[in-house]
């Protein structure tokens, strides 16, 4: 085989290795216009799906990234071939590697491939197990700290049922949000546009810590970004007891409006709602590790509470 033929070969099975999921399909079809490349739909499904967690817009990773809108909006519907320096920008603004968005960290060691090889075929309820256990052998402490925090996108009621939780425990509940803007000495926006999203990711993770050490037991309202960060969220599972405030997309986006923050509603409202609903998505998965979850959507705010507090009272006795 000649130098051409094995090169044409490695280009054809390249998008096979990189997405196991599409079995040697180079292109998808995409109504009234030209196929598309699978390995470049799959790499703009993971940028999207990356920047959906982290909670940023396109606009504002154009700026963190130094990459323009249109050619973030190409890479993110698999229209556009980006170069690998792109790729790089983008990977920096997204507080990511570059391997995560193309490739697998888990490569990077023997020990690493080890254990992928020990998980790779496990369900979902033993690498949840798992996890669990690693964390106890490396935990410093093993005290655990009775405190007890709320998780989900913002409009879930964080802040309404875990000031009526706290009230009924006489436990402090502590907004961690206020404790990022106490620590930074300004408030989150500004964090955010000052000195990035990074910036404020060590705010956020400097606040939990500082809270955990702080109070022997309380309530905590988290930010819904949180679990966007590996090693914060980790932090959390490990040292509190989570709950997840789940809602539908409308009672979220309604109770940010009833609370007087019209942003949501700004610009295409349809637009807006899928953006929420694409957020929730990427996330989900993430929220789901908690060890309870509420749906706030399925009954009156009376009848949630009464839920909530019976998980809490159980699990504490």
């Amino acid at each position: 085989m000649s130098k051409a033929e094995k090169l044409n070969q490695l280009n054809s099975e390249a998008p096979k290795k990189l997405d196991g999921k599409h079995e040697g399909k180079v292109a998808v079809k995409s109504e009234g216009k030209q196929e598309k490349n699978v390995f470049l739909v799959a790499l703009g499904q993971k940028v999207r799906s990356l920047r959906a967690r982290r909670g940023v817009t396109r606009k504002t990773l154009s700026t963190m990234a130094g990459v323009s809108e249109r050619h973030l909006a190409n890479l993110e519907t698999g229209e556009g071939n980006a170069s690998i320096l792109v790729l790089s920008q983008v990977a920096e603004g997204l507080n990511s590697s570059l391997a995560e968005l193309t490739g697998d960290l888990t490569t990077s060691s023997p020990e690493w491939l080890l254990i992928r090889s020990l998980l790779k075929n496990q369900d979902e309820a033993t690498l949840r197990k798992t996890r669990a256990d690693i964390s106890r052998s490396l935990s410093r402490s093993k005290k655990i700290n009775p405190c007890f925090a709320l998780i989900g996108l913002r409009g879930a009621g964080k802040t309404t049922l875990g000031q009526m939780l706290a009230d009924e425990l006489d436990f402090p509940f502590i907004d961690l949000s206020g404790e990022i803007e106490k620590l930074a000495g300004c408030d989150v926006s500004e964090i955010q546009n000052l000195y990035g999203i990074d910036a404020y990711r060590r705010y956020e993770c400097r606040a939990l810590e500082e809270v955990v050490q702080i109070y022997p037991e309380a309530i905590i309202g988290t930010p819904g970004g949180l679990v966007s960060d590996p090693d914060t969220f980790n932090f959390l599972l490990n040292n509190c007891t989570t709950v997840w405030l789940k809602a539908d997309p409308e009672d979220h986006m309604q109770r940010v409006v009833d609370q007087g923050d019209m942003r949501p509603m700004a610009g295409n409202q349809e637009r807006a709602m899928d953006d929420l609903k694409h957020i929730l998505s990427s996330r989900n998965d993430f929220y789901g590790k908690a060890q309870f979850t509420v749906n706030t959507s399925e009954q009156s705010l009376a009848d949630t509470f009464e839920l909530l507090k019976e998980k809490v009272l159980r699990h504490m006795h």
